[in-house]
């Protein structure tokens, strides 16, 4: 761990290119308050500033990836509104910012996934699922709405019908639905998800992980871009990439077979 208190809200390592972040609020179901919130956002930075970063692999402590917002936070705040607007703008920029790195994300998720939690899902490039893990929006279970990113990436990944599906009719969907849907990658037994998404991270890591950071940053950013600035963003992220010391090694490996 980076950092020297192992009770702080979010949990940063790094080891050989991998930042490890762990949610670590295990008897809350790793679920944000405004505390927690601005940790995220700024172990993200930290993850951004640091140029031994290659890949970012996102966990929960305990028995739950993330149950969403902490309520009772919201609850005991004197603004009930100010307070839930503030912790949504916060930790939807802090998912906003990892979603925009040029950094691979890999999540390992288990237990719950549940409201603001499905951000880190859709921020994530990979996601191995536990396969008892349950997927549920639960904003409209308290008369909330999505926040953190949820309500615009949530179509793009699944298609709008199944996203309003997923938000109106309060359904709960199984980590084998949730691999039908396309929310997550693949689905592995529950005592093999975290190592298997450290295996997944280990291998980003020691490929092309630049290659593999502008990839996802230029597939992400097409949400938002015309395809006329896309492609000249394609064209300008290619012909940087061609010089790079890790282009030229495999470019070379490439022509010497």
């Amino acid at each position: 761990m980076s950092g020297p208190d192992a009770t702080a809200p979010v949990l940063l390592s790094i080891d050989r290119g991998i930042a490890h972040i762990t949610l670590n609020r295990p008897d809350s179901a790793n679920a944000f308050d405004l505390p927690a919130a601005q940790a995220f956002c700024s172990v993200v930075d930290r993850c951004a500033d640091d140029d031994a970063v290659r890949v970012i692999l996102v966990t929960g402590a305990g028995r739950r990836f993330c149950g969403g917002g902490d309520v009772r936070s919201f609850v005991a705040a004197p603004d009930h509104g100010a307070y839930v607007h503030e912790l949504a703008a916060t930790l939807g920029a802090g998912l906003r910012r990892l979603a925009d790195l040029s950094i691979p994300v890999v999540a390992g998720v288990h237990g719950a996934v549940a409201g603001a939690g499905l951000g880190f899902v859709l921020a994530a490039d990979l996601v191995t699922a536990a396969r008892s893990t349950r997927f549920t929006m639960a904003f409209s279970n308290i008369g909330l709405t999505p926040d953190s990113g949820v309500s615009y990436l949530l179509p793009r990944v699944v298609g709008l019908r199944r996203a309003l599906d997923l938000t109106l009719s309060q359904r709960v969907l199984t980590a084998d639905e949730a691999l039908e849907w396309g929310l997550v990658n693949e689905v592995v037994e529950d005592n093999d998800v975290r190592a298997r998404a450290a295996d997944m991270a280990r291998l980003l890591a020691e490929g092309p992980a630049a290659a593999f950071g502008q990839a996802r940053r230029l597939l992400r950013s097409s949400y938002e871009v015309s395809r006329d600035i896309h492609a000249e963003d394609e064209a300008r992220t290619i012909g940087s990439a061609v010089t790079s010391g890790e282009a030229g090694e495999l470019i070379a490996k490439f022509l010497g077979r």
